[in-house]
């Protein structure tokens, strides 16, 4: 589970009491609040430092996403060396869907890697996220899929998979549904990195998915996505800088210090983009779940054992129950490594030089 957003569940009518949401906001806090478990892996990070590793370039650009009717410009960037030293091998990064999910989590672990032994680290948004485009689509979990699956494999796109050598890596969502989409066929990479994995959404896997909550998140998504109540439900309960810092204090980061006035800023602007409530209206209500069930989760991963390598890297101060789906992949089959890290949903921004180094690791052991 991962949520970067605290609203209040309507009742049937979606009129909205202000107790309603003072117990509703109790109930999600305390859900989400961290539980701080000593690392199980000993680790060294005394030696690792960004500021020491060698000048990289990057440049962004938009690709078109063909979608049914729609023509989707999808944002990203190419994290390069600026003085290129022969062939790179290729790596793909993937935001965490939320409210606020953005390729700026990534930027960090991405000029570090390619700091390193000739890699190349392209970082996309989703669409309906970041700074992609927000068409008002029906989104879901084969949806996003979909696009995944289109912009790895598209032959004019940005990714270059020359020969299936590409590495995705991908937090929270995002890690589970690349795999999802691997153990498919769909895509065929040569490593998965899953950071902070997750599969189910904050209201679903705190209020259950009973028929009667599936109507009310049914209720809720519609509101969300009106064209005038919509934005004004959005704006209060979501669209805020005060929630959005209470948020990632409370669960996104481990550490409240790290969370800074210019990350709060930053968010807040991509909350206020036109149509930024579609998303996160499908994603809180569970639409963008890529499984329903833990034991299902475990068995997507199962499905890539003696093929594709997978390195899961667990955080410390995970909300409790987003620790206990990540501690389920800890013997997991198919998983090759699996690693704790400090930090909580977001550890690659919070402590992007630790995951940084783990990554690294786990390339040089089973790509080299």
């Amino acid at each position: 589970m991962a949520s970067y957003a605290v609203f209040h569940l309507p009742s049937s009518s979606l009129t909205i009491a202000s107790k309603t949401h003072r117990s509703l906001r109790a109930q999600i806090f305390h859900a989400y609040k961290p539980l701080r478990i000593e690392a199980s892996t000993s680790l060294d990070y005394s030696s690792t430092s960004i500021s020491n590793k060698p000048p990289a370039s990057s440049k962004n650009s938009t690709w078109q996403w063909k979608y049914k009717e729609n023509s989707v410009s999808i944002y990203y960037e190419a994290h390069e060396k600026e003085e290129k030293d022969g062939c790179s091998k290729n790596i793909l990064m993937i935001p965490t869907i939320s409210d606020v999910s953005t390729v700026e989590e990534w930027r960090s672990v991405a000029k570090d890697i390619v700091g390193r032994d000739g890699y190349r680290a392209t970082i996309v948004d989703w669409p309906g996220l970041g700074y992609s485009d927000r068409p008002k689509l029906d989104y879901n979990a084969d949806v996003m899929e979909k696009f995944l699956v289109d912009f790895i494999n598209a032959p004019d796109g940005p990714v270059i998979n020359s020969g299936n050598d590409l590495v995705v890596i991908g937090g929270g969502h995002a890690a589970t549904l690349a795999v999802r989409a691997a153990k498919k066929g769909l895509v065929k990479p040569a490593a998965i990195a899953a950071i902070a994995p997750t599969w189910a959404g904050p209201l679903p896997i705190v209020f259950g998915r009973d028929s009667n909550m599936e109507t009310r998140y049914g209720l809720l998504r519609g509101t969300f996505r009106a064209p005038a109540v919509g934005w004004m439900m959005y704006n209060v309960l979501v669209s805020n800088e005060k929630s959005i810092e209470s948020q990632y204090k409370s669960h996104v980061y481990a550490n409240p210090d790290n969370v800074t006035s210019s990350i709060i800023e930053s968010r807040y602007a991509l909350t206020t983009r036109k149509g930024a409530r579609y998303v996160p209206a499908a994603f809180l209500t569970g639409l963008l779940d890529p499984v329903k069930s833990r034991e299902e989760f475990v068995q997507l991963f199962a499905g890539l054992q003696g093929g594709t390598p997978i390195l899961v890297l667990s955080t410390s101060g995970s909300p409790k129950r987003s620790k206990a789906e990540m501690e389920a992949l800890r013997e997991a089959e198919g998983v090759s490594k699996y690693v704790e890290v400090p930090g909580a949903l977001l550890p690659q921004e919070e402590y992007p030089e630790k995951v940084a180094e783990e990554l690294y690791r786990f390339l040089q052991e089973y790509l080299s």
